[in-house]
């Protein structure tokens, strides 16, 4: 079902400035810099900023085959849906939150 955690969102107020600490922290200039996203790649794993997220926090996006189905376990194990599916150029997104309210994201590479 899964390839494990290898993408980490994290909501940010200022682009610009996050842009430029997380450059910093992780010692390599985004692989994407737009005004909506900027994505860091660092070994198997990606960091991405996103100024239009949620303001609960980062979100870890659990690697899976298929999304949907994925979804489907989740939510059949007492999971509250969070956001739909969205395509999001070449991933499929969504999350879903826990019963202590823990938002778990879902990633699909299209």
């Amino acid at each position: 079902m899964t390839e494990g955690v290898r993408t980490i969102i994290y909501p940010v107020g200022n682009l610009d400035k996050a842009k430029a600490l997380y450059s910093r922290l992780l010692g390599v200039e985004p692989y994407m810099d737009e005004p909506y996203y900027v994505g860091f790649e660092v070994g198997d794993q990606n960091i991405g900023l996103d100024p239009h997220g949620h303001r609960l926090g980062a979100v870890a996006y659990w690697h899976v085959d298929d999304i949907e189905a994925a979804r489907q376990e989740l939510l059949d194990a007492d999971a509250e849906p969070v956001d739909d599916i969205k395509d999001v150029g070449n991933k499929f997104i969504a999350t879903v939150k826990d019963a202590d309210g823990n938002i778990i994201g879902l990633l699909q590479n299209a």
